[in-house]
């Protein structure tokens, strides 16, 4: 009977909880479908608090450990550090390094002992830097020798392109005790017909490194140009050149000059520019501008009109002089730049362009020269001496 009385008291108890429920929800005054979804509704807001607590802990943890992974990159850098923390394109890194890719050059060198003469050849360059981001460029390449630099070359300008194909070869007159002091420097430039050219990168070959029993061909890579290197800088000069067949006028509009060498004691120039034709490598024609005082940037905007016969034009060469005009002593010239059929580069370029387009103006800028750079190069002539019949025709015009 104990046993019997033992395993009835659970039932009993559960059966008792069950009626007290019951009550309690009769108490209730709301209808029984009501209470049910009040119930429903609660244990659902309990899940989300906790399933919105567990998202949080989670976002903690995963801030923590990418802070801490940060301070461990960061870890080393000071406050002089210029690095970004913005990842460059792939295409753009030299991984180990902060060197920027500049594209590649192909050249060549020769050395001719008998007659003392080095050759340079620039083959072609491949992958250029775009310097204006979204377009190609206008390259060419200019080459000197170090630390001499008595004559510079340029090869032509190839239009809209990065991987330009020049084949062009330049001699430079060196001893051989020279040589192996030497260095060539070979640039290419972006042109630009009216702004200054910017330089997209260089290379330089050391000559005494150089296995001169054969001729050494090669790629190299283009880079920064080097900071080091004292040029010597003459300025720029701007000016149009405009020829009229029908007429026989060959027009020439000197525009302004900037940046020009200072000659005078306070760092100031007197400059004006000397317009000179020489026809068959003799001296021709020649006419100048005024005089700009105290100015290394001086404005003319004056133009000078010369009759040049159409079959004279292939023959003429164009020599465009700065000069700083001294009345105590004798003028300097600051710096000197030529064109025509013989010259080469930029300067070839905007002549080829005047005759392309006849009656139209062409302006550009170009880099002055020295003075005996240019007279070496041209190699002119003094001028011929008139005859009775042409001084007397110069008399009645």
């Amino acid at each position: 009977m104990g046993a019997s009385r033992g395993s009835l008291t659970p039932t009993t108890s559960t059966h008792h909880n069950a009626s007290s429920f019951e009550d309690l929800l009769r108490g209730i005054p709301l209808p029984q479908w009501a209470i049910y979804t009040i119930f429903v509704s609660g244990g659902l807001l309990m899940l989300l608090c906790l399933l919105c607590i567990c998202i949080k802990c989670c976002c903690k943890k995963k801030q923590k450990k990418k802070k801490q992974k940060d301070q461990l990159n960061l870890k080393g850098v000071n406050g002089q550090t210029t690095t970004t923390l913005v990842q460059p394109d792939v295409e753009d890194v030299d991984y180990g390094s902060t060197k920027q890719h500049r594209g590649k050059l192909l050249y060549s060198l020769e050395y001719n002992t008998t007659k003392s003469e080095l050759s340079v050849g620039i083959k072609q360059a491949n992958g250029l830097k775009s310097v204006n981001v979204g377009r190609s460029a206008d390259p060419y390449a200019k080459v000197y020798i170090l630390p001499d630099k008595s004559k510079t070359f340029e090869t032509k300008v190839f239009k809209n392109t990065l991987n330009p194909t020049f084949n062009e070869l330049f001699t430079f007159q060196l001893s051989k005790s020279k040589l192996l002091k030497s260095t060539v420097v070979i640039k290419v430039f972006d042109f630009s017909r009216f702004t200054t050219h910017t330089i997209i990168g260089e290379l330089r070959v050391q000559l005494c490194d150089i296995n001169w029993n054969h001729v050494r061909e090669e790629w190299g890579g283009l880079e920064e140009p080097a900071m080091f290197e004292q040029e010597v800088d003459f300025g720029e000069i701007c000016f149009s050149l405009r020829y009229v067949p029908t007429t026989s006028k060959l027009t020439v509009v000197i525009l302004e000059a900037k940046n020009l060498r200072s000659m005078d004691f306070g760092g100031s120039s007197d400059p004006y520019v000397k317009v000179q034709l020489a026809l068959d490598k003799t001296k021709w024609k020649k006419r100048k501008t005024s005089v700009k005082k105290k100015t290394l940037n001086p404005y003319f905007n004056e133009s000078f009109t010369f009759n040049v016969m159409f079959d004279q034009i292939k023959r003429v060469n164009l020599v465009i002089s700065v000069w700083d005009y001294d009345a105590m002593t004798r003028n300097d010239a600051i710096g000197k730049v030529f064109l025509g059929c013989d010259a080469s580069g930029n300067q070839l370029k905007h002549w080829a362009d005047m005759l392309s387009n006849p009656r139209r103006p062409v302006v550009q800028w170009h880099s002055l020269l020295s003075a005996e750079q240019v007279n070496s190069t041209l190699g002119l002539k003094k001028k011929t001496p008139l005859s009775n019949a042409q001084l007397f025709d110069k008399y009645i015009k």
